[in-house]
């Protein structure tokens, strides 16, 4: 009787001194893409720059994030915008090339695989760094990882994501910056109409302090002060004379232009993320 040979599961070799060294720089960076993503993304992904020394050392020191539309079984990037940058970036520093990617989120997600695929077509075997922007317990969570083949015989199946060592070198006045990054907890930047919103609660805030004062002075529970009488006279001389109807219709003709606005810039979107995912669609084809 013929022996037959077993089917062994096994995962391609990977370089063991493999290792990865990020510059503080490429963090903040990531932090405030993240800060300034769009409302509807989760999370933000973007192109590792840097150099890869013979001693297999992946030096990671600049980054720029990389529009993309993500959902349960399929994401979309924005490829012409990612060229366009690596051409600027390349033309101001020619030694950095594309070492990777990062993403922001605790660890690899699902879509993870898709993108790291688009950027094997890029650079071998690319570096995805993972960063935590929560900061949870004012710690971050930054991580490295790279692509190993899982194969049965001959027939590759998958692939895993492997991590790698990574080195966070800091100077002590980097360093600074990086232990107050941690403590200040931003998730999003506030819009135009919340920091209108706060500006307009402050300003109240304030009237009515001025208010009471007068009134304690003229009750005579406050001694009355000349200069605070005068700059508030003063505050209320340079504040134009207009009608309540005419300050409604003020307002109202500026909230229409607003509207207007926001609506032509949906428009505009809309139509650059249809053109996003047919261009995708067609360089897929």
């Amino acid at each position: 009787m013929a022996s037959t040979k077993p089917t062994v599961l096994q995962f391609a070799a990977t370089s063991s001194s493999l290792s990865a060294k990020v510059h503080p720089l490429v963090i903040f960076n990531i932090c405030d893409c993240y800060v300034r993503r769009p409302d509807q993304a989760e999370r933000v992904i973007g192109t590792l720059l840097g150099s890869i020394s013979s001693d297999g050392v992946v030096d990671i020191r600049n980054s720029y994030a990389v529009p993309h539309n993500e959902s349960s079984d399929q994401v979309a990037l924005d490829i012409d915008y990612h060229h366009n940058m690596l051409m600027s970036h390349q033309k101001v520093n020619p030694k950095e090339v594309i070492v990777g990617w990062y993403s922001t989120g605790f660890g690899v997600s699902g879509g993870s695989a898709l993108i790291h695929e688009f950027y094997s077509r890029e650079v071998p075997n690319p570096v995805h760094l993972t960063v935590d922007t929560g900061f949870k317990n004012a710690e971050a969570s930054i991580k490295a990882f790279v692509s190993v083949s899982l194969s049965l015989g001959d027939q590759q199946l998958a692939a895993q994501f492997q991590e790698i060592p990574l080195d966070l070198r800091m100077v002590e006045a980097e360093r600074l910056g990086f232990d107050v990054l941690k403590t200040t907890m931003v998730d999003k930047l506030p819009g135009d109409l919340e920091v209108m919103e706060k500006s307009m609660q402050r300003l109240l805030t304030l009237i009515d302090d001025v208010h009471q004062y007068v009134n304690h002075v003229v009750e005579g529970q406050v001694a009355s002060d000349n200069s605070i009488g005068r700059f508030i006279s003063e505050t209320v001389a340079s504040i134009p004379k207009v009608s309540p109807a005419a300050f409604d219709r003020l307002v109202n003709d500026g909230l229409q232009d607003q509207l207007l606005l926001l609506y032509l810039s949906s428009i505009t979107r809309t139509q650059l993320g249809l053109a996003e995912k047919l261009n995708t669609a067609a360089q897929i084809l």
